[in-house]
């Protein structure tokens, strides 16, 4: 039986480099090396090799000769991110539209639940994008007591979100 751990402390380097020899990148090298190793783990039970060192250049000339087949069969294409963006699409899947339209469901309805006090002030924080000082002169408070309703504004829609979530 072959003992892995050994033979890949033993001769991992070497198969990188007889790989690097046979013109792979650094990175396919270091791929082919691995798959070798796996290769070598998959290893019928009783079967055993007189020259394990052989048999892993074996595999890993296999590997490559395999490799080299499907490059030249299906053309690897190397594209920037402007590419890549291009072709991923950017909509959200329908189990996060689904959700996020739960969430908002929710919010809505808590929302809803304030006290007509806090639920001003948070609007005009929140969605009117107006400063906590601009809140309180609008509704009359004073800056702190404004940014206390929109404290509890949020914590009460938090929690509502946390209840659900459950």
């Amino acid at each position: 039986m072959l003992d892995i751990r050994q033979l890949f402390m033993r001769h991992a380097r070497e198969i990188q480099r007889y790989l690097r020899r046979r013109g792979h990148s650094p990175d396919a090298a270091a791929d082919l090396t691995q798959d070798t190793f796996v290769r070598a783990l998959t290893l019928a039970p009783g079967e055993d090799y007189a020259n394990p060192r052989a048999y892993l250049h074996m595999i890993a000339r296999n590997l490559s000769v395999d490799l080299r087949r499907r490059e030249r069969t299906v053309p690897f294409v190397t594209g920037c991110d402007e590419h890549m963006m291009a072709v991923a699409d950017p909509a959200p899947t329908p189990e996060v539209v689904v959700y996020d339209r739960q969430r908002l469901a929710i919010v809505e309805a808590a929302i809803a639940e304030l006290p007509d006090r806090t639920r001003r002030a948070f609007e005009l924080h929140r969605l009117a994008e107006m400063t906590i000082a601009e809140v309180g002169q609008e509704i009359g408070l004073s800056t702190t007591r404004t940014w206390v309703l929109v404290r509890d504004a949020y914590r009460h829609l938090r929690r509502r979100l946390n209840e659900t979530a459950v």
